[in-house]
């Protein structure tokens, strides 16, 4: 009996610790990002904070996509990116200020690959929320490009709930 159990435990703990391999991935290309309009950082260096958007714009992508069917790939190419703010001169060094002047925008392309290789749908996109300081983004207040990451979500929800799998 005793060995039932743990047999019945690990593979519950390995089914949930596996990842989910029932779900689509996503690729992002940056291009050009020198010309990109504001992925300055106010502080620091310039390099590790575009890194940094960088990564956590690629991670919200795989989190995005992994609600597509298995075995797609949603391919992004970004052609520019306006965080929302603007950098401005603080005394010796700049910092980030962000009001309604200064909305987030992000310019790609995307397509999206069954598991043939064939594209599903592709489009180029230009998003940009002017009324991004009005609206409610409880979901990232705290997180860093919340409202970026609310403006990808809601152009991903209406650009692909045909194709969303419930988890």
């Amino acid at each position: 009996m005793k060995q039932f159990i743990l047999m019945i435990t690990l593979i519950t703990g390995s089914i949930l610790l596996t990842p989910n391999v029932f779900a689509a991935s996503s690729e992002v290309k940056w291009t050009d990002y020198e010309k990109y309009r504001d992925i300055k950082s106010g502080y620091g260096s310039e390099k590790v904070y575009r890194e940094n958007v960088f990564d956590q714009f690629e991670k919200h992508f795989i989190k995005l996509a992994a609600t597509l069917p298995e075995n797609q790939i949603l391919k992004v190419e970004v052609t520019d990116l306006d965080l929302a703010g603007d950098t401005h001169l603080a005394g010796v060094s700049q910092m980030r200020v962000i009001n309604e002047r200064y909305p987030p925008s992000i310019t790609f392309s995307y397509q999206l690959i069954d598991a043939k290789g064939k594209v599903v749908v592709s489009d180029e996109v230009v998003l940009r929320n002017r009324s991004f300081m009005s609206s409610s983004n409880l979901k990232y207040r705290n997180q860093a490009l919340g409202h970026e990451k609310k403006m990808l979500d809601d152009w991903f929800k209406n650009t692909f709930k045909e194709l969303v799998v419930s988890k």
